[in-house]
């Protein structure tokens, strides 16, 4: 179908080429070949009387032209999905739907494993894509690569819709062995005991947490810097030292290491878990199924 002359098919692939920067990630997304992709991009040149997509250096960046047609593309592709596009009645039961979802390893061990067993039974044919949160989450979803986003509320997007899924606090969690703590944890031992914490990506940012004790100039020694929340307790066996865990993490982490859990000296504020998905995908009917179940079951775990 064409509209003044534009192959309307090309707006997926121009949307695709537009937001990745890239041939070979467009076809990836678009589900086309590297060749077919090239091509549309051929033709989408030809239409706009411009290169669109131009080397320097070693990556590809967009034209001037290219950079004013990215939110018009967007727009249009999400009011066709929101007005046009006529969801199917969803089944779980016999859907083949591949959901893509970010997440921290401490929203994949207490909520998702459990999830996953649960829709082994539910949900047969679907496949459920975990990544691990980066850098840009919410960029992430805006551009279409990924469905869902699973993390902290203070993390999320106000502009995009979300669900609170669960709240947690925090606990001191120390090898079972640890003997420091045979009379228990006070500020003051809290403070000159050598700490494991949890930082993440490629700036290595803190975890809520840590920030929570910075602004109130709590000094924590931190001995060992783990690469995900579920990695702490395995720096704990057998040490002296103590790592400061979000409760439900470290009830489920005790059952696999001899470890002791204590309630924390100070005050940390607890922390609130969401889903979060791009406005465009409120009519998918698949996601709203996927958000309501996981809602479930965090109700059911209190």
């Amino acid at each position: 179908m064409r509209f003044h002359k534009l192959d309307l098919n090309l707006l997926v692939a121009l949307n695709a080429l537009l937001e990745d920067k890239s041939v070979s990630l467009a076809a990836e997304r678009i589900h086309l070949s590297q060749s077919a992709t090239s091509s549309a991009l051929g033709r989408l040149r030809e239409y706009f009387q411009d290169e669109l997509l131009v080397l320097k250096g070693r990556s590809m960046v967009l034209t001037p032209r290219a950079e004013e047609l990215v939110q018009p593309v967007r727009a249009v592709l999400d009011q066709i999905t929101a007005t046009i596009a006529v969801s199917q009645p969803f089944d779980p039961a016999v859907s083949d739907r591949r959901l893509s979802i970010l997440a921290s390893d401490y929203a994949i061990e207490v909520m998702l494993r459990p999830a996953m067993l649960a829709f082994e039974e539910e949900a047969p044919g679907m496949t459920f894509d975990i990544s691990p949160l980066g850098d840009d989450v919410v960029e992430e979803l805006k551009r279409g690569r990924a469905d869902l986003l699973i993390a902290i509320d203070t993390a999320i997007s106000t502009e995009l819709p979300f669900v609170q899924l669960w709240e947690d606090d925090f606990v001191v969690v120390a090898w079972s062995g640890n003997h420091s703590l045979r009379g228990g944890i006070t500020r003051e031992l809290y403070e000159s005991l050598g700490h494991v914490v949890a930082r993440f990506g490629r700036t290595r940012s803190p975890s809520f947490e840590e920030w929570a004790l910075r602004s109130q100039a709590i000094n924590r020694r931190v001995e060992v810097i783990a690469p995900s929340f579920t990695a702490v307790p395995s720096f704990l066996v057998g040490s002296q030292r103590i790592a400061t865990m979000h409760r439900r993490l470290a009830e489920r982490m005790a059952r696999f290491y001899p470890l002791k859990i204590l309630e924390a000296p100070l005050d940390i504020p607890s922390v609130r878990q969401t889903a979060q998905w791009a406005s465009s995908s409120n009519t998918d009917a698949a996601l709203m199924w996927l958000v309501g179940r996981l809602q479930a079951l965090m109700q059911d775990q209190g």
